[in-house]
Protein backbone atom coordinates (compact mmCIF):
# COMPACT_ATOMS: atom_id res chain seq x y z
CA UNK A 1 0.00 0.00 0.00
CA UNK A 2 1.63 3.29 -1.07
CA UNK A 3 2.13 5.68 1.84
CA UNK A 4 4.01 8.84 2.78
CA UNK A 5 5.11 9.62 6.34
CA UNK A 6 4.64 13.23 7.41
CA UNK A 7 7.14 15.25 9.42
CA UNK A 8 5.10 14.64 12.58
CA UNK A 9 5.01 10.88 12.01
CA UNK A 10 1.55 10.32 10.50
CA UNK A 11 1.17 7.86 7.62
CA UNK A 12 -0.85 9.06 4.62
CA UNK A 13 -2.23 6.74 1.95
CA UNK A 14 -2.06 7.92 -1.66
CA UNK A 15 -2.75 6.72 -5.18
CA UNK A 16 -1.25 7.98 -8.42
CA UNK A 17 -1.74 7.62 -12.16
CA UNK A 18 -0.27 9.08 -15.32
CA UNK A 19 2.94 10.94 -15.99
CA UNK A 20 4.11 14.46 -16.68
CA UNK A 21 3.61 17.65 -14.69
CA UNK A 22 2.30 16.70 -11.23
CA UNK A 23 -1.20 17.46 -10.02
CA UNK A 24 -2.28 16.79 -6.42
CA UNK A 25 -5.96 16.50 -5.46
CA UNK A 26 -7.07 17.35 -1.90
CA UNK A 27 -10.50 16.15 -0.77
CA UNK A 28 -13.29 17.80 1.19
CA UNK A 29 -14.46 16.88 4.71
CA UNK A 30 -17.15 14.55 3.34
CA UNK A 31 -14.77 12.91 0.85
CA UNK A 32 -11.56 10.92 0.75
CA UNK A 33 -9.05 9.85 -1.89
CA UNK A 34 -11.87 8.19 -3.89
CA UNK A 35 -13.66 11.52 -4.38
CA UNK A 36 -11.36 12.46 -7.24
CA UNK A 37 -11.81 9.39 -9.43
CA UNK A 38 -13.37 11.36 -12.30
CA UNK A 39 -10.45 13.80 -12.17
CA UNK A 40 -7.80 11.08 -11.89
CA UNK A 41 -9.14 9.35 -15.00
CA UNK A 42 -9.34 12.59 -16.96
CA UNK A 43 -6.11 14.34 -15.99
CA UNK A 44 -3.91 11.22 -15.84
CA UNK A 45 -4.01 11.18 -19.63
CA UNK A 46 -1.58 14.12 -19.61
CA UNK A 47 -0.48 14.76 -15.99
CA UNK A 48 1.03 12.80 -13.10
CA UNK A 49 -1.96 12.74 -10.76
CA UNK A 50 -1.92 12.03 -7.03
CA UNK A 51 -4.90 11.70 -4.71
CA UNK A 52 -4.57 10.98 -1.01
CA UNK A 53 -6.67 10.51 2.09
CA UNK A 54 -6.14 13.12 4.78
CA UNK A 55 -5.08 12.10 8.27
CA UNK A 56 -8.13 10.74 10.07
CA UNK A 57 -9.42 9.10 6.87
CA UNK A 58 -8.53 5.40 6.45
CA UNK A 59 -6.54 3.89 4.88
CA UNK A 60 -4.48 6.87 6.11
CA UNK A 61 -3.63 6.84 9.79
CA UNK A 62 -6.15 8.08 12.37
CA UNK A 63 -4.08 9.70 15.16
CA UNK A 64 -5.84 9.74 18.53
CA UNK A 65 -4.18 12.98 19.66
CA UNK A 66 -6.50 15.97 18.97
CA UNK A 67 -3.46 18.23 18.51
CA UNK A 68 -2.53 16.22 15.41
CA UNK A 69 -5.44 17.91 13.60
CA UNK A 70 -5.33 21.56 12.50
CA UNK A 71 -5.34 23.79 9.44
CA UNK A 72 -1.55 23.94 9.53
CA UNK A 73 -1.30 20.15 9.75
CA UNK A 74 -3.67 19.75 6.80
CA UNK A 75 -1.58 22.20 4.78
CA UNK A 76 1.72 20.61 5.75
CA UNK A 77 0.37 17.20 4.75
CA UNK A 78 0.03 18.42 1.15
CA UNK A 79 3.62 19.63 1.34
CA UNK A 80 4.64 16.20 2.67
CA UNK A 81 3.02 14.51 -0.33
CA UNK A 82 4.77 16.85 -2.77
CA UNK A 83 8.21 16.59 -1.16
CA UNK A 84 7.89 12.91 -0.27
CA UNK A 85 7.20 12.00 -3.89
CA UNK A 86 9.82 14.45 -5.20
CA UNK A 87 7.25 16.22 -7.32
CA UNK A 88 9.01 19.59 -7.38
CA UNK A 89 6.23 22.08 -8.05
CA UNK A 90 2.69 20.72 -8.42
CA UNK A 91 -0.73 21.97 -9.40
CA UNK A 92 -2.77 21.67 -6.18
CA UNK A 93 -6.51 21.15 -6.61
CA UNK A 94 -8.63 21.28 -3.46
CA UNK A 95 -12.34 21.17 -2.67
CA UNK A 96 -13.85 22.74 0.47
CA UNK A 97 -11.63 21.56 3.37
CA UNK A 98 -9.06 20.72 0.70
CA UNK A 99 -9.60 24.11 -0.91
CA UNK A 100 -8.83 25.87 2.36
CA UNK A 101 -5.62 23.81 2.61
CA UNK A 102 -4.75 24.67 -1.00
CA UNK A 103 -5.06 28.39 -0.23
CA UNK A 104 -2.83 27.98 2.81
CA UNK A 105 -0.28 26.26 0.57
CA UNK A 106 -0.09 29.57 -1.31
CA UNK A 107 0.52 31.39 1.95
CA UNK A 108 2.99 28.97 3.54
CA UNK A 109 4.46 26.73 0.83
CA UNK A 110 4.22 28.79 -2.35
CA UNK A 111 7.49 27.37 -3.69
CA UNK A 112 5.90 23.92 -3.97
CA UNK A 113 2.95 25.13 -6.06
CA UNK A 114 2.67 25.62 -9.81
CA UNK A 115 -0.93 26.71 -9.28
CA UNK A 116 -3.86 26.42 -6.88
CA UNK A 117 -7.50 25.52 -7.43
CA UNK A 118 -9.66 26.42 -4.43
CA UNK A 119 -13.18 25.12 -5.02
CA UNK A 120 -16.10 25.41 -2.64
CA UNK A 121 -14.31 27.46 0.01
CA UNK A 122 -15.90 29.82 2.51
CA UNK A 123 -18.00 27.88 5.00
CA UNK A 124 -18.18 29.91 8.20
CA UNK A 125 -16.02 32.69 6.77
CA UNK A 126 -18.64 35.26 5.81
CA UNK A 127 -18.90 38.23 8.21
CA UNK A 128 -21.22 37.43 11.09
CA UNK A 129 -21.27 33.68 10.43
CA UNK A 130 -18.42 32.51 12.67
CA UNK A 131 -20.54 31.87 15.76
CA UNK A 132 -23.17 30.01 13.75
CA UNK A 133 -20.52 27.87 12.06
CA UNK A 134 -18.87 26.97 15.36
CA UNK A 135 -22.21 26.12 16.96
CA UNK A 136 -23.14 23.88 14.03
CA UNK A 137 -19.77 22.13 14.08
CA UNK A 138 -20.08 21.57 17.85
CA UNK A 139 -23.48 19.97 17.31
CA UNK A 140 -22.10 17.84 14.48
CA UNK A 141 -19.19 16.62 16.60
CA UNK A 142 -21.58 15.56 19.37
CA UNK A 143 -23.74 13.65 16.89
CA UNK A 144 -20.74 11.94 15.30
CA UNK A 145 -19.69 10.65 18.72
CA UNK A 146 -23.18 9.51 19.69
CA UNK A 147 -24.40 8.14 16.36
CA UNK A 148 -21.17 7.06 14.53
CA UNK A 149 -20.46 8.16 10.97
CA UNK A 150 -22.43 5.22 9.59
CA UNK A 151 -25.54 7.01 10.88
CA UNK A 152 -24.59 10.69 10.98
CA UNK A 153 -23.19 10.46 7.46
CA UNK A 154 -26.75 9.98 6.20
CA UNK A 155 -27.64 13.41 7.64
CA UNK A 156 -24.42 15.17 6.63
CA UNK A 157 -24.81 13.97 3.04
CA UNK A 158 -28.14 15.84 2.80
CA UNK A 159 -26.82 19.26 3.69
CA UNK A 160 -28.61 22.13 1.90
CA UNK A 161 -25.83 22.62 -0.65
CA UNK A 162 -25.79 18.92 -1.62
CA UNK A 163 -29.47 18.54 -2.51
CA UNK A 164 -28.88 19.63 -6.10
CA UNK A 165 -26.32 16.81 -6.46
CA UNK A 166 -28.94 14.28 -5.34
CA UNK A 167 -31.45 15.79 -7.75
CA UNK A 168 -29.24 15.81 -10.85
CA UNK A 169 -27.30 12.55 -10.32
CA UNK A 170 -28.97 10.11 -7.89
CA UNK A 171 -26.53 7.31 -8.73
CA UNK A 172 -23.44 9.46 -8.18
CA UNK A 173 -24.94 10.92 -5.02
CA UNK A 174 -25.65 7.44 -3.63
CA UNK A 175 -22.00 6.49 -4.12
CA UNK A 176 -20.86 9.70 -2.43
CA UNK A 177 -23.14 9.08 0.57
CA UNK A 178 -22.08 5.44 0.91
CA UNK A 179 -18.39 6.40 0.95
CA UNK A 180 -19.04 9.17 3.50
CA UNK A 181 -20.75 6.72 5.85
CA UNK A 182 -17.67 4.46 5.73
CA UNK A 183 -15.45 7.13 7.30
CA UNK A 184 -13.84 6.71 10.69
CA UNK A 185 -16.03 8.03 13.49
CA UNK A 186 -13.00 9.06 15.55
CA UNK A 187 -11.17 10.61 12.61
CA UNK A 188 -14.25 12.50 11.45
CA UNK A 189 -14.90 13.99 14.88
CA UNK A 190 -11.26 14.98 15.38
CA UNK A 191 -11.08 16.53 11.91
CA UNK A 192 -14.31 18.47 12.41
CA UNK A 193 -12.96 19.94 15.63
CA UNK A 194 -9.28 20.44 14.81
CA UNK A 195 -9.37 21.41 11.14
CA UNK A 196 -12.87 22.72 10.46
CA UNK A 197 -13.92 24.45 13.67
CA UNK A 198 -10.55 25.96 14.59
CA UNK A 199 -9.33 27.11 11.19
CA UNK A 200 -8.59 30.83 10.79
CA UNK A 201 -11.22 32.95 9.08
CA UNK A 202 -10.39 33.71 5.45
CA UNK A 203 -11.31 37.37 5.94
CA UNK A 204 -8.64 37.65 8.63
CA UNK A 205 -5.96 36.58 6.14
CA UNK A 206 -6.39 39.52 3.75
CA UNK A 207 -2.82 40.77 4.12
CA UNK A 208 -1.34 37.40 3.19
CA UNK A 209 -3.74 36.83 0.30
CA UNK A 210 -3.03 40.30 -1.09
CA UNK A 211 0.64 39.32 -1.43
CA UNK A 212 0.06 35.89 -2.96
CA UNK A 213 1.47 35.40 -6.45
CA UNK A 214 0.69 31.72 -7.13
CA UNK A 215 -1.78 31.44 -10.04
CA UNK A 216 -5.12 30.65 -8.42
CA UNK A 217 -8.51 29.56 -9.73
CA UNK A 218 -11.43 30.01 -7.33
CA UNK A 219 -14.50 27.92 -8.17
CA UNK A 220 -17.95 28.22 -6.62
CA UNK A 221 -21.27 26.58 -7.30
CA UNK A 222 -24.05 29.14 -7.64
CA UNK A 223 -26.24 27.07 -5.29
CA UNK A 224 -23.46 26.76 -2.70
CA UNK A 225 -24.55 29.91 -0.87
CA UNK A 226 -22.04 29.81 2.04
CA UNK A 227 -19.13 30.09 -0.41
CA UNK A 228 -20.29 32.87 -2.73
CA UNK A 229 -19.34 35.90 -0.64
CA UNK A 230 -15.97 34.39 0.31
CA UNK A 231 -15.23 33.53 -3.32
CA UNK A 232 -15.81 37.13 -4.41
CA UNK A 233 -13.59 38.33 -1.56
CA UNK A 234 -10.79 35.96 -2.61
CA UNK A 235 -11.07 37.06 -6.25
CA UNK A 236 -10.81 40.71 -5.23
CA UNK A 237 -7.91 40.11 -2.85
CA UNK A 238 -5.63 37.62 -4.63
CA UNK A 239 -4.21 39.48 -7.61
CA UNK A 240 -3.17 36.25 -9.33
CA UNK A 241 -6.66 34.77 -9.19
CA UNK A 242 -9.72 34.25 -11.33
CA UNK A 243 -13.24 33.29 -10.30
CA UNK A 244 -15.50 30.73 -11.94
CA UNK A 245 -19.12 30.31 -10.80
CA UNK A 246 -20.65 27.06 -12.02
CA UNK A 247 -24.40 27.33 -12.79
CA UNK A 248 -27.00 25.12 -11.08
CA UNK A 249 -24.26 23.56 -9.01
CA UNK A 250 -23.88 22.93 -5.30
CA UNK A 251 -20.93 22.11 -3.08
CA UNK A 252 -19.69 18.83 -4.52
CA UNK A 253 -18.93 20.31 -7.92
CA UNK A 254 -16.23 17.88 -9.06
CA UNK A 255 -18.77 15.06 -8.64
CA UNK A 256 -21.91 16.91 -9.71
CA UNK A 257 -20.51 18.31 -12.97
CA UNK A 258 -17.18 16.53 -13.55
CA UNK A 259 -16.93 17.38 -17.24
CA UNK A 260 -17.42 21.13 -16.74
CA UNK A 261 -15.14 21.13 -13.70
CA UNK A 262 -12.40 19.17 -15.48
CA UNK A 263 -12.49 21.36 -18.57
CA UNK A 264 -12.29 24.55 -16.51
CA UNK A 265 -9.33 23.27 -14.49
CA UNK A 266 -7.63 21.99 -17.65
CA UNK A 267 -7.97 25.40 -19.32
CA UNK A 268 -6.53 27.04 -16.21
CA UNK A 269 -3.50 24.78 -15.77
CA UNK A 270 -2.82 24.90 -19.52
CA UNK A 271 -2.54 28.68 -19.33
CA UNK A 272 -0.30 28.41 -16.28
CA UNK A 273 1.99 25.85 -17.88
CA UNK A 274 2.10 27.92 -21.06
CA UNK A 275 3.22 31.00 -19.15
CA UNK A 276 0.15 33.01 -20.14
CA UNK A 277 -1.54 33.35 -16.75
CA UNK A 278 -1.20 36.96 -15.63
CA UNK A 279 -1.98 38.96 -12.53
CA UNK A 280 -4.84 41.45 -12.32
CA UNK A 281 -4.18 44.71 -14.17
CA UNK A 282 -3.80 47.36 -11.42
CA UNK A 283 -5.60 50.02 -13.45
CA UNK A 284 -8.70 47.80 -13.52
CA UNK A 285 -9.02 48.37 -9.78
CA UNK A 286 -8.84 52.16 -9.89
CA UNK A 287 -12.58 52.55 -9.26
CA UNK A 288 -13.56 54.17 -12.54
CA UNK A 289 -16.57 52.92 -14.50
CA UNK A 290 -16.06 54.38 -17.96
CA UNK A 291 -12.39 55.31 -18.22
CA UNK A 292 -9.32 53.58 -16.83
CA UNK A 293 -6.67 55.60 -15.09
CA UNK A 294 -3.53 56.51 -17.01
CA UNK A 295 -0.76 53.88 -16.85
Amino acid sequence: MPTIRTDDGVTLYYEEAGSGIPMVFVHEYAGDHRSWEAQMRFFARRYRCITFSARGYPPSEVPADPEKYSQDRATDDIASIITGLNLGQAHVVGLSMGGFAALHMGLRHAGLCRSLVAAGVGYGAAPGKTAQFQAETDAAIARIHSETMAVFGQTYARGPTRLVFEEKDPRGYAEFKAQLCEHSTEGSALTMNGVQRRRPNLFDLREGFSKMTVPTLIVAGDEDDPTLEASLYLKRTIMSSALLVMPKCGHTMNLEDPDAFNRAVLDFVTQVDGGSWRNRIPASLAGGIIAASDP
